[in-house]
C-alpha cells in the first residue's frame, strides 16, 4: 500500500481506540451504577436498574447506533457527531451486560463479610466501598476483559454512520486497491493485536488487585488443584475399600 493509504488505516486505528476508550469508560460507569443498584434494598431502585439492563441487553447494538445517530436528532433535536453517538450507544449497550457482572460479583461475596460490616455499624455506602467492592472487583476482571474485547469488535458497527474507524478506513482502502484478501487480513491482525494487548493489561490488573487483598492467582490455582487431587484420591481409596 502507498503511504497515503497506510495513513488512512492508522487514522482508522486511532479513531477506533478513541471510541473504545470513551465507550469503555461509559460502559464501566453504567455497569457499576446499574449493577450496584440491582442489589439495592429499595424495590424501585432495583426496578429502574433492571429495566435499563433488560432494555439494552434485549436490543441490537447496531439498531441502537442507528437510533442514536438518526432518530435522536429528529425526536429531541440532539445531533451528535459520530464519535459521541457511537460512544453513547455502545457504552450503554455493553454497560447493561457489565451490570450483570457487577451484580453477580457483589452477590458472591461471603455473607459473613456483609454481616461483619453491619456489626461494625457501617453504613451501606461504607460496606460497599470498604468491604464488598475490594473483594468483588478482582473477581469481575476476567469477565470485564471478555466484555472489553467484545466492545472492541463492536466498534466496527459505527462504520455504518460514516465514521472513519478501522473498519470504515479498511473498506476505503479495499475499494481503492480493488483487493479484499490482503486488506481484510490486515484488519483482522490489527484487531487481534489490540485485543491481545487488552487481555495482557487486564490480566496484569487482576493480579495486582488480587495481591492487594492478599490473593495470589498462582497460589489459588495450586490450592484448587491440590484440593481436586485430594478429592480424587479419597474417592479412589473409598472405591478400593468397598
Amino acid at each position: 500500500m502507498t503511504s497515503g493509504l497506510w495513513e488512512l488505516v492508522l487514522k482508522g486505528v486511532w479513531t477506533t481506540l478513541q471510541l473504545l476508550f470513551f465507550s469503555g469508560l461509559l460502559a464501566t460507569a453504567a455497569s457499576f451504577v446499574a449493577g450496584t443498584a440491582r442489589t439495592h434494598r429499595n424495590v424501585f431502585v432495583r426496578f429502574l436498574a433492571g429495566l435499563y439492563t433488560e432494555v439494552f441487553r434485549g436490543t441490537s447494538a447496531l439498531v441502537m447506533i442507528f437510533w442514536v445517530f438518526f432518530v435522536l436528532p429528529v425526536a429531541f433535536g440532539w445531533q451528535l457527531v459520530p464519535l459521541w453517538a457511537g460512544t453513547l450507544a455502545l457504552g450503554l449497550t455493553y454497560g447493561a451486560y457489565g451490570a450483570e457482572i457487577v451484580r453477580g460479583a457483589l452477590n458472591a461475596v461471603d455473607p459473613a463479610q456483609k454481616e461483619g460490616g453491619i456489626a461494625l455499624s457501617f453504613t451501606p455506602w461504607q460496606r460497599l466501598r470498604l468491604i464488598l467492592l475490594p473483594q468483588a472487583v478482582p473477581e469481575m476482571i476476567p469477565s470485564f476483559c471478555n466484555l472489553l474485547v467484545e466492545l472492541l469488535k463492536g466498534t466496527a458497527l459505527v462504520s455504518i454512520t460514516g465514521m472513519g474507524d478501522l473498519a470504515f478506513s479498511g473498506n476505503l482502502v479495499r475499494l481503492a486497491l480493488q483487493e479484499s484478501a490482503h486488506i481484510y487480513t490486515y484488519l483482522l491482525l490489527i484487531y487481534f493485536v489490540i485485543a491481545f494487548v487488552i487481555t495482557r493489561l487486564m490480566r496484569g490488573l487482576e493480579k495486582r488487585l488480587k495481591a492487594g487483598i492478599g490473593k495470589d492467582p498462582g497460589t489459588e490455582r495450586q490450592a484448587r488443584e491440590l484440593k481436586r487431587a485430594e478429592t480424587t484420591g479419597v474417592g479412589a481409596a473409598g472405591g478400593g475399600v468397598a
